[in-house]
């Protein structure tokens, strides 16, 4: 696309959607010419400032405009049915591999001592590790339509994502987190997820964040989350306000705007 564009002599935007480049053989292939891409392309739109700076660090000269991740705020913030499975909720809602943190997170509940009476952890979405979670008394329901994954967030008291950074991956931003607030509700995130990188799930703010891979430390906010519904209540409230005030997809489109101005395509089209 690139080479495409020069030679057609037409701006060239990149997208940029990492923030560590992958640390594999052949990622290591295509480092250089990514880095390249970087310094020569006309403009780059990002999707947070943990991105930005990761693309200013290798070397970009043209501009860097931010166009904020989101999700159909009308759909996730609609009225929905809570579904609760015990007075305290916590939720997980993704691919249930080991990236996501899922073997920290099922360490952590077990170390908040949760009797089943008094709390639940839901895991929404299906993996390899759907089976061990169900072992140690997690309700997992599997794959779910979107409609019953917003219930889902209706009725939680806390949404955890407890992402780890590998070799070849590092939570780019976790969508999830918007979808959350859309429902008013808290996150507990890690530090190897985008969304927290980017300023999102701000701590103490509109949310808690923990070091990834520190099942001790998750454990701990979720104990503090369980305990504290005034907490619940504020961060929840000021997540909702967070992903109002900059995250629609009108907020996108207006940073894909900036981005195409910036390398003069509204000149030429």
């Amino acid at each position: 696309a690139y080479l495409g564009a020069r030679r057609a002599r037409v701006p060239f935007v990149l997208w940029a959607t990492i923030w560590r480049h992958p640390r594999t053989a052949a990622h290591a292939l295509s480092y250089l010419p990514l880095r390249h891409l970087y310094r020569h392309a006309d403009a780059i739109a990002t999707y947070g400032p943990h991105v930005s700076a990761y693309v200013r660090a290798k070397g970009a000269r043209g501009a860097v405009v931010e166009a904020p991740q989101s999700v159909d705020d009308a759909f996730w913030s609609a009225p929905a049915s809570p579904r609760r499975e015990a007075p305290f909720q916590a939720l997980f809602a993704g691919r249930l591999e080991g990236e996501k943190g899922l073997s920290v997170l099922l360490d952590a509940w077990r170390a908040t001592r949760t009797p089943a009476s008094d709390g639940a952890l839901v895991l929404v979405g299906d993996g390899p590790f759907r089976a061990r979670a169900v072992a140690l008394g997690a309700v997992a329901p599997g794959r779910l339509p979107a409609a019953e994954v917003r219930n889902f967030y209706a009725g939680s008291d806390v949404v955890v994502v407890p992402s780890i950074p590998t070799r070849d991956f590092l939570e780019p931003w976790g969508l999830v987190v918007n979808e959350a607030f859309d429902q008013g509700v808290p996150v507990i995130a890690t530090t190897a997820v985008g969304a927290a990188a980017g300023g999102l799930v701000a701590h103490e703010r509109t949310g808690l964040v923990v070091p990834a891979g520190d099942a001790a430390a998750l454990a701990a906010a979720l104990t503090r989350v369980a305990a504290d519904p005034v907490l619940r209540a504020r961060l929840g409230a000021a997540g909702r306000a967070a992903v109002s005030a900059g995250h629609a997809h009108a907020d996108w489109a207006a940073g894909m705007g900036r981005a195409l101005a910036a390398a003069g395509a509204e000149r030429r089209c």
